[in-house]
This record gives structure tokens, C-alpha cells and sequence, in this order.
């Protein structure tokens, strides 16, 4: 029947792709830990699915650097370690910097018909901020990191108009919640000690103030770095 190879394969990808988000949130909410392991048959049998999508989703996973594929053993969760999140901070940082001097440069030179639709994605944007902020202030990480991952994708399609660099900062994100999660969950009182500038960034991209969004980012990567040394400090022995 014409077609119908095309559907299976459309389906296929799509099951592959769920099954690629179903383990990410798993691993972003700490219940599959780095250094465990597993193997497609195991995740086949998880998810009642055949062996083919499992595969490609943890293919997919493994080329966002959240797995290590063993080939006698199969596949592992990656550890990252606190270098690894310094760096991923700095590189961060220097993309966002450069993307948000690009944008003021065209904001000092707005075209001759405003785009109708920046305003409608900008509303979308500001509602996640809201949501995230409100998360980071009452320490609830679950929700946080779900509307802090699609404010982040969403503000730098928008800022960067680029989807590899949306792409790449946002995995980037989900590897520095990866690493951060099982940190966070094993401190007592998340409240007031989490990044919460998301609407004051939105509102002064929203207003076209470089100077501003570029202060709210620097205060980001500051806020990053402090948290490393804490971290860092309560890994040393003492005495």
C-alpha cells in the first residue's frame, strides 16, 4: 500500500521521541542516577515497545551527551562532574553574551514594520518566566526545571533567530540540570536558593534594554559559579 512505509517510519520517530523525553525527565528528576545502567531490552520491556525506538531514542540521548553507550553492557547515565559544569557555565555565558549585543544591535535598528508575532512569543515567554520564578522562589525543582527549559529554548530562538543555537544552548541547560539535580535534591531547603531572574530578563528583552538583560545574565552566571563553590567547599574535607 503506498505510504505505509512512510507512516511506520513517522510513527517510529515519534515513539522515539517520546520515549527520548520519558528518559531525559527521568534522568532530570534524579530517578536514573549517573552511573546507572541498563540495556534496550530492559527499556523495551518498560515501556511495552519494541526494540527498535529504544534504540534510536537512546542513540538520540547519547548524542546529548546524557548517555554513555558501553558496547558489551549498554548503555549508562553520564556523569557530569563539577568541572564539567563550570564549563558548560562558561560557554553558556559567552554564547548569551554575544547572542544579547546582536540583539541590541538590532534593536537599535528596528525594521520599518514591527514583527506583530515577537509580541505574542514575548507574552508566551514572560507567562514561563512568571511560572519558573514562582518555582525558584518556593523551591519546587520539578516544576522549575520543566518551565525553566522551555523559557530558556523559547527566549533564545527569539533572541539568537538561529535554531542550531537554540538548539545547542539548550542542551547545554539540560546538561547543567543534569549534573545540578541530584546536588539539589540532597539539600534540605531549595527556597530562595534558586535562580528566579526569569521575568526581569523577559521584561528587559520585552523593552529592548541591552544593558539591562545583559546585567540579568551576568547575575545568572554569578549565581552558577557561587553555587559551584558552595558545592565545591562541601566536598572538601575539613579538619
Amino acid at each position: 500500500m503506498p505510504g505505509t512505509s512512510a507512516n511506520s517510519a513517522v510513527t517510529r520517530s515519534t515513539l522515539s521521541r517520546q520515549i527520548a523525553d520519558a528518559l531525559r525527565d527521568e534522568v532530570l528528576a534524579g530517578r536514573l542516577r549517573p552511573g546507572q545502567e541498563f540495556t534496550v531490552k530492559q527499556i523495551a520491556e518498560q515501556y511495552g515497545v519494541s526494540a527498535t525506538p529504544v534504540r534510536e531514542a537512546l542513540v538520540d540521548l547519547c548524542a546529548q551527551g546524557l548517555l554513555d553507550a558501553d558496547q558489551h553492557r549498554g548503555y549508562r547515565v553520564h556523569g557530569f562532574t563539577l568541572a564539567d559544569y563550570r564549563d558548560m557555565a562558561e560557554a553558556r555565558m559567552l554564547v548569551v553574551d554575544g547572542l544579547f549585543r546582536r540583539h541590541a544591535l538590532r534593536a537599535a535598528a528596528p525594521p520599518p514594520e514591527p514583527d506583530p508575532h515577537i509580541g505574542v512569543v514575548l507574552v508566551s515567554i514572560r507567562r514561563r518566566a512568571e511560572a519558573a520564578a514562582r518555582a525558584a522562589r518556593t523551591g519546587d525543582l520539578d516544576v522549575l526545571i520543566g518551565y525553566d527549559l522551555r523559557y530558556w529554548h523559547e527566549l533564545a530562538r527569539l533572541v539568537a533567530r538561529n535554531d542550531h543555537l537554540a538548539a545547542f544552548l539548550h542542551r547545554l541547560r539540560v546538561q547543567s540540570w543534569a549534573f545540578s539535580v541530584p546536588h539539589l535534591r540532597a539539600a534540605r531547603d531549595l527556597s530562595g536558593g534558586l535562580w528566579g531572574g526569569h521575568v526581569e530578563l523577559v521584561d528587559a528583552v520585552t523593552r529592548g534594554d541591552a544593558e539591562a538583560a545583559a546585567g540579568v545574565v551576568r547575575d545568572h552566571h554569578a549565581h552558577c559559579l557561587a553555587w559551584a563553590d558552595r558545592l565545591e567547599a562541601g566536598a572538601r574535607p575539613t579538619g
